[in-house]
C-alpha cells in the first residue's frame, strides 16, 4: 500500500495505476484528497463546491467493478464551475445561480465521468468567468498556493490551486483570453489549451465559435496527453469538432522554436521579459531558435473586438433585466460590445484572418513558437485589476492578457509548462505553440524539457 501522506502527491496517470494495480483503492484516493481540502480550502477558496458524499459513492463504484472503468479509474478531479454537472450545484460564479442545479452534465463532463474519473468538487471562477482575480459573491478570494496574499489568476483561479495544493491531481478548465495558462503560470502548474474542437463543446450558441475552448491544468504533461485523449473525438453537434485533423508526424532532429516576449505588440513586464529570456536560454541547450515572429499588427483591437460581441451577445439580457446583482466587472464587460456594428465586427474578422495566416506561415519554418505564458507576475488580491504595467497605463482591463488572448484569437494549440525558476523567486510559465492539431507533438516536447531541462511543477511550501 502507498502510505496515505503521499497520495495527494502522486499524478493523476501515477494514481490510476496505482489503483489499477491494487496498490490504492479508489476510496482511498479520494478520502485522501478529502482531507486536503479540508486542511487547505479555508485558506486557499479553490472549490466553490465539495461533493464529498458523491465522491464516496463514486469511489464505491469503482472499487466494486470488475476491472478499470476507464483510463482515470477512481481518479480524483475538479471541474471549473462554468461547466455544467448533473446533479451537481454549477454557479458559473455568480450568486443569481447560486442554487442552480443542471440536470444533464456537459459533454467534457461526461467524458470524464465515462473514463472513471471522480468529481470532488467544482473549482472557484470570476462571475461568468469575467475577472482578473478569482473572486465572486459566493467564493473567493482563490489565493495562490506559494504566497496566499497574490491572486491564483482568472479565471481557471480555483483549478490551478487546486492542483498545485494536491487537492486534486487533474482539473478542467476552461479559457477565452487566457484562463487556464495564466493561472497555470501564477501556480506553477502544467495546461493545455487545445486546438478549438478537439474538446466538443456541442451546446456552445455559436457554433462556430472558437475564441472559447476547454482546457486542463495538471502537475505532469502526461496527465494533460491523458485528460485531452479521453475528452477529444468529434460530436455531430459541434461543427468545429469535426475539422480537428491530429499531426502526429515526430519532429526530425532538434526542434526548431520561433520566440517572442510579446508578438511585437503585447505589453510585458519587464520582470516577465527576464524571466522568459532566461527560459530561452534554457531551451536553447536542446532547439535551434528561429529567429521569427508572426506579424500580429492590430492583435489587441480585433480581440478587444470580438471578445466585446460575444459577451454582450450571450450576457446582453442579463445586463438589461438583472444589473443591480451583477458585479461591476461582468458589467463593464458586457457594455464594452454594446455598441459595435456589424461592420466593426467583420472587419476584426478580416484582420484576424491576416494574422492567422502570418501565423501559418511562420510555422513552415518552425515547429513551435514560444512566448511568455503571462505578461505580469501575480499580484495583491487587494487589486482587482491590472490597470498599468511598468508604470505604463492599459487602454482597458483586459491589455494584460493580450500575451495569450493573440494566441486564442487565432486557435492554435497551446501548452504552458512552469519555467526553472530560483528558490525565492515566484512562479512564471510559458507557451508552447504548435499548428492546429500538434497536440502530440506538443506533449512529445513538454515531455522531454520537463524531464531534462526542469520546465515542471514544485510543490508550494504549505
Amino acid at each position: 500500500m502507498i502510505p496515505e501522506p503521499s497520495i495527494c502527491d502522486l499524478t493523476a496517470t501515477e494514481l490510476a495505476r496505482a489503483i489499477a494495480r491494487g496498490e490504492l483503492s479508489s476510496r482511498d484516493a479520494v478520502e485522501a484528497h478529502l482531507a486536503r481540502i479540508e486542511s487547505l480550502d479555508a485558506q486557499l477558496a479553490a472549490f466553490v463546491t465539495v461533493d464529498a458524499e458523491g465522491a464516496r459513492r463514486a469511489a464505491e463504484i469503482c472499487d466494486a467493478a470488475p476491472a478499470p472503468i476507464g483510463p482515470l479509474h477512481g481518479v480524483p478531479i475538479g471541474i471549473k464551475d462554468l461547466t455544467d454537472t448533473g446533479g451537481l450545484t454549477t454557479t458559473y460564479g455568480s450568486a443569481l445561480f447560486r442554487d442552480h442545479v443542471p440536470a444533464e452534465d456537459d459533454l467534457v463532463v461526461a467524458r470524464l465521468r465515462r473514463a472513471g474519473a471522480i468529481i470532488l468538487g467544482k473549482t472557484n471562477t470570476p462571475e461568468f468567468g469575467f475577472g482578473a482575480v478569482c473572486t465572486n459573491r459566493l467564493r473567493g478570494p482563490t489565493r495562490n498556493p506559494f504566497d496566499p496574499a497574490l491572486t491564483s489568476g482568472g479565471s481557471s483561479g480555483g483549478s490551478a490551486v487546486a492542483v498545485a495544493a494536491g487537492m486534486v491531481p487533474l482539473a478542467h478548465g476552461t479559457d477565452f483570453g487566457g484562463s487556464v495558462r495564466t493561472p497555470a503560470s501564477f501556480c506553477d502548474v502544467a495546461s493545455i489549451r487545445p486546438t478549438p474542437g478537439r474538446i466538443p463543446s456541442p451546446r456552445r450558441p455559436l457554433g462556430w465559435d472558437m475564441l472559447a475552448s476547454h482546457g486542463f491544468l495538471a502537475r505532469s504533461v502526461d496527465d494533460l496527453a491523458l485528460a485531452l485523449w479521453v475528452c477529444g473525438g468529434s460530436d455531430a453537434h459541434d461543427p468545429l469538432s469535426a475539422g480537428v485533423v491530429g499531426d502526429d508526424r515526430a519532429i526530425a532532429g532538434r526542434p526548431r522554436i520561433a520566440v517572442t516576449p510579446d508578438f511585437g505588440v503585447a505589453p510585458v513586464a519587464r520582470e516577465v521579459r527576464a524571466r522568459f529570456a532566461a527560459a530561452c536560454e534554457a531551451l536553447a541547450r536542446v532547439v535551434d531558435v528561429v529567429p521569427s515572429s508572426p506579424d500580429c499588427g492590430g492583435a489587441i483591437e480585433t480581440f478587444r473586438t470580438l471578445r466585446a460581441a460575444h459577451i454582450a451577445n450571450s450576457y446582453g439580457e442579463l445586463l438589461r433585466t438583472r444589473r443591480a446583482e451583477l458585479t461591476p466587472t461582468v458589467i463593464w464587460n458586457i457594455e464594452a460590445g454594446a455598441k459595435l456594428s456589424a461592420e466593426d465586427y467583420l472587419t476584426a474578422e478580416r484582420r484576424r484572418t491576416v494574422i492567422y495566416r502570418s501565423f501559418r506561415e511562420l510555422f513552415t519554418r518552425a515547429d513551435f513558437l514560444v512566448a511568455p505564458a503571462a505578461s505580469v507576475l501575480p499580484w495583491p488580491n487587494e487589486i482587482s485589476d491590472v490597470t498599468a504595467i511598468d508604470g505604463a497605463a492599459l487602454e482597458t482591463p483586459i491589455d494584460y492578457l493580450a500575451v495569450t488572448f493573440i494566441v486564442s484569437l487565432v486557435g492554435f494549440p497551446v501548452l504552458t509548462l512552469p519555467a526553472p525558476r530560483g528558490v525565492n523567486e515566484l512562479p512564471f510559465g510559458i507557451q508552447i505553440i504548435a499548428p492546429p492539431g500538434g497536440e502530440s507533438r506538443l506533449f512529445a516536447f513538454g515531455r522531454a524539457i520537463e524531464n531534462e531541462l526542469g520546465f515542471s511543477h514544485r510543490r508550494p511550501p504549505l
